[in-house]
């Protein structure tokens, strides 16, 4: 059986020539070739040096179709996505013709016509991933479009969480992102890591105030038990980076700013830290870091978005209600002062909570839910 999966994962091309492609998307599609005879992924090709975080295809069944480039926030990049739709179309279908089977990723630009294209003029056997927050009450009009048309499909729809009055043919479908041997990893890092002082905290995502950078700077800043704290690693980049950076020189925060990182150097991180923080007010469906790093004993401090809940709550972790830097700090106190054995029996039930975020788990319910 042969699979099209289209997306809009940003590729690069390396200077030897190879493609690399955003690491979590290609690690997920490395993982399914397993299950298929061949797999095309249809995404966007951008110039450019290719970020850290980026990774290789590792077979020689995976083939790569390019698209250029569309989307942004402002009116001209939005209108640029229609005119390339004919195009993008195009491609797709000239891929569809040579699969048995296609997997559309969204929300994103291109969805806003391929979910309509794919429904009313494609009969091919297929589904939707959506990997947004499906139960988001004012979403932007492009994604609340596409999760209406997706809600009015007779195709399957893989959705983050599990919600009232949600559609049958929407299913529950945790994003992978760890292997049976990170999982048993992760029990021999917990079992020697040590929670008490002094912690090691971690963010990783976009470095933005949505993603709740500022709150978590706001937080510490303010923190009576600040000398409990070793070190705040941030993983990721985005446009305020560098204020970000001058803001806890001068506040003399603890911080480590890393910018991107492949994904191995990022799982250290995971094992040397506590706690993994992402107070977020963004569109989240189940962020992959959360499982990863609570896999490796990570305490979460996180908000209440989406499907997070489902999976973090007091047994695992702390959520912040409301999401305000005031409540963090609050958060924060409580965490640096809490028993070493308590905070230590919270990890592991971390570990069992994320059981289901395997690659292999996905694989299984593809086969046996999707495609059965």
């Amino acid at each position: 059986m042969k699979l099209a999966i289209i997306s809009h994962t940003e590729h690069y091309r390396q200077s030897d020539g190879t493609v690399v492609g955003w690491g979590a998307t290609v690690s997920e599609i490395n993982h399914l070739v397993q299950d298929f005879d061949e797999i095309i992924h249809i995404a966007f090709l951008h110039p450019g040096v290719p970020p850290p975080s980026s990774l290789p295809y590792t077979s020689s069944k995976i083939k790569f179709v390019s698209l250029k480039p569309v989307g942004g926030k402002d009116f001209a990049a939005k209108l640029n996505i229609i005119w390339q739709a004919p195009k993008i179309i195009a491609t797709v279908q000239k891929t569809l013709k040579e699969v048995d089977v296609f997997q559309l990723r969204t929300p994103t630009g291109i969805g806003v016509f391929l979910i309509p294209y794919l429904t009313l003029f494609n009969n091919k056997m297929g589904w939707y991933k959506y990997a947004g927050n499906w139960n988001q009450q004012k979403a932007p009009l492009g994604y609340a479009f596409q999760r209406w048309m997706l809600k009015k499909q007779k195709r399957k729809v893989t959705i983050n969480g599990n919600w009232p009055h949600q559609p049958k043919h929407c299913l529950t479908f945790e994003n992978p992102c760890l292997t049976g041997e990170e999982r048993q990893e992760g029990i021999k890092i917990i079992e020697n890591k040590i929670y008490s002082a002094k912690f090691t905290f971690c963010f990783a995502g976009r470095l933005d105030n949505d993603k709740g950078v500022q709150r978590i700077i706001d937080a510490f800043a303010n923190l009576k038990s600040l000398e409990k704290v070793e070190t705040i690693h941030f993983i990721g980049n985005g446009e305020n980076m560098e204020r970000y950076i001058e803001e806890c020189n001068s506040l003399k925060l603890p911080v480590v700013f890393h910018g991107f990182m492949e994904r191995k150097k990022v799982f250290q991180i995971y094992k040397q830290s506590n706690f993994i923080l992402l107070p977020s007010t963004a569109s989240e469906g189940f962020p992959k870091v959360i499982a990863e790093a609570m896999n490796y004993g990570c305490l979460p401090l996180v908000s209440n978005v989406s499907s997070i809940t489902q999976y973090v709550g007091l047994e695992n972790g702390f959520i912040l209600e409301p999401c305000t830097a005031g409540e963090l700090t609050h958060k924060l106190e409580k965490a640096l002062n809490e028993e070493a054995s308590k905070l230590k029996t919270m990890a592991f039930q971390a570990h069992r909570d994320v059981v289901d975020f395997t690659f292999e788990n996905y694989r299984h319910k593809i086969q046996t839910i999707i495609l059965k």
